[in-house]
């Protein structure tokens, strides 16, 4: 079954005229956009899930959001002007975050917004953004086979992420996978590409179930896993449904030792919600973990915790604030926070960030990225076991991989 979201301008045509109206509509005013107003301060946008399913994972991504504004402002702001935050609420709900776009966009006037996380939020603002002519930076991986000029993807693409998960299962030899997600456009699009590597590296799918964001009863896809006896599961779930998953999962008897599961959407942050005790020694694809080594790590880790006593960090949450520092030294480099001349300057522009050398790749608007995959101890902290030599250029289409030709 075809969500609404798999193509990008496919929200406009299924949201209610009710919500186009409020949304400005293809008629909206004529305000310029990208500016942040006047005075002395320049407003950003901040958009997140502060309620509802998704809240166990983007809250903590506007608070790094948050630290990295604190940060540019203590050292000046931009061009001589401080960042003053306008944070909204996109309430686990997609046509809330349009709706909140374009009020940041038209009402706050906002010079870029940072937010979203899952790739249907991010389909429901497309329009909005590329309407409006505006920006949104988005902080978190997500299935690739997209790219817009009015979004900046600072989070994974497909070959950054899952593709290297894919190739850490195959080296450990597990050849009959079993995908599990939640039923919206960045697990089934996931779970038809890892289909198309499948079939092309000897391995076979031996099972595909999703279940409704929010989802809490799992004992009998639990069943079915263990019937077919995979070799490892690709788990694809989002939110809150991870925690009700992994303690069932366990309940069953099964553990990392007998049946691992990747998943692509568990960070530190997740860990805590779902219990150590459920989930330690299962393996994770990402690009940064607390643990990562570096100076711009340690400093970033120390002054997040200097802010959220007791916090972890997460791949996410370092996406979104290095998304703010990106943004920054873009508009600083322009002389302006005006659209166009911030995309120019963002084209090959580089930082040393908590992961390490992040570089804007200017056609496609997504960052190079070491890949990292790494296991749950159980402290609670995610081991790196292997990495990428070096950053991947991002490649969302796949468009060097034969196997993968006619997904896009």
């Amino acid at each position: 079954m075809r969500t609404p979201f798999l193509r990008p301008l496919a929200v406009a045509a299924v949201l209610p005229a009710a919500l186009l109206t409020a949304c400005g509509g293809e008629s909206g005013d004529k305000a310029e956009t990208g500016t942040g107003g006047g005075g002395n301060t320049i407003k950003v946008g901040i958009l997140h899930s502060l309620s509802g399913t998704m809240a166990i994972s983007e809250v903590t991504v506007k608070n790094s959001e948050q630290l990295a504004i604190d940060e540019i402002n203590a050292k000046g702001g931009v061009l001589g002007k401080k960042l003053e935050p306008v944070v909204e609420d996109g309430a686990s709900d997609w046509p809330t975050f349009a709706q909140k776009a374009q009020k940041l966009i038209k009402k706050d006037r906002v010079a870029t917004v940072f937010g979203g996380w899952t790739s249907a939020s991010r389909k429901a603002m497309l329009p909005v953004f590329e309407r409006n002519k505006a920006l949104l930076w988005y902080p978190v991986q997500y299935e690739g086979l997209e790219s817009s000029p009015y979004i900046f993807y600072t989070g994974a693409t497909t070959n950054q992420q899952i593709v290297p998960g894919l190739d850490y299962l195959k080296e450990k030899g597990k050849k009959r996978i079993y995908l599990v997600g939640s039923d919206y456009v960045f697990p089934r699009t996931a779970n038809k590409i890892i289909k198309a590597y499948a079939k092309a590296n000897g391995m076979q799918v031996v099972g595909e179930e999703y279940t409704p964001l929010g989802h809490t009863e799992y004992s009998t896809l639990v069943n079915k896993i263990g019937e077919q006896k995979p070799d490892a599961v690709f788990n694809t779930l989002n939110g809150d449904s991870n925690v009700a998953f992994f303690k069932q999962f366990k309940s069953a008897g099964f553990d990392a030792a007998k049946l691992p599961v990747m998943s692509v959407s568990i960070a530190e942050e997740e860990v805590k919600g779902i219990g150590v005790d459920n989930i330690k020694g299962q393996p994770v694809a990402w690009n940064y973990y607390q643990t990562t080594k570096g100076k711009a790590n340690e400093d970033f880790v120390k002054a997040f915790q200097a802010k959220h006593q007791g916090a972890v960090t997460s791949d996410p949450m370092e996406a979104g604030y290095n998304a703010v520092h990106l943004w920054a030294a873009a508009a600083q480099k322009a002389g302006t926070t005006e659209v166009a001349a911030v995309k120019k300057a963002a084209a090959g522009l580089s930082l040393e960030l908590p992961e390490g050398k992040v570089t804007i790749d200017g056609p496609t608007q997504h960052v190079y990225k070491t890949a990292r995959i790494g296991v749950i101890q159980p402290d609670g902290l995610i081991k790196e076991v292997w990495a990428s030599k070096e950053p991947i250029k991002p490649d969302p289409y796949l468009k060097s991989y034969p196997w993968a030709a006619g997904l896009s």
